[in-house]
């Protein structure tokens, strides 16, 4: 996205390190071996990985994507043809795949409006604070532990401390 006409938002985005797809596998694997079982990740992408899939992410796992929350960021972004106003989160879930006794909230809609304050915006990439808190609160419990090893704003971080979540994250750069 670094086409040089943004503005300061797309190119403070286009500073951010690139993760080719063979890192993200890595990634995903790992995340899988550590994931209890019927726990979660919720893993955003982008339109085109959206499209094309991501399949080869989770071949030698035990994950299956579960759900999608749509999150429509309540302002128009940049596009190739249509412009974005929305990013994807795919709910993924290790196996075995079961709702019943794992997933606690059962109102969430699938498309979720939510503004991030530009004013108090930590990183190019910040995602909603209350979705995320939502989230947690629906596959966690009290003092549960939460990991977000690509942490960016530690948004994250800040949605466990309002949901009494344990987190552990870290990011390759803090802003």
């Amino acid at each position: 996205m670094n086409y040089g006409n943004e503005g300061e938002r797309q190119i403070e985005r286009s500073k951010l390190i690139q993760v080719n797809e063979k890192k993200i596998i890595s990634f995903v694997r790992e995340i899988n071996r550590v994931l209890k079982p019927s726990s979660h990740l919720f893993l955003w992408t982008d339109k085109f990985h959206l499209c094309e899939g991501i399949a080869d992410w989770l071949k030698k796992t035990d994950l299956a994507i579960v759900d999608m929350v749509v999150w429509n960021k309540g302002r128009i972004g940049m596009g190739y043809r249509t412009r974005r106003s929305s990013e994807y989160l795919l709910i993924l879930q290790k196996t075995p795949i079961k709702s019943k006794g794992i997933w606690q909230i059962k109102n969430i809609p699938d498309v979720w409006t939510e503004k991030v304050d530009n004013k108090n915006k930590k990183h190019p990439h910040q995602k909603p604070l209350e979705l995320q808190k939502i989230l947690i609160e629906a596959v966690s419990k009290l003092g549960d532990i939460v990991v977000d090893p690509a942490a960016g704003s530690y948004s994250v971080l800040e949605a466990c401390l309002l949901s009494r979540r344990i987190f552990l994250g870290c990011d390759i750069e803090t802003f």
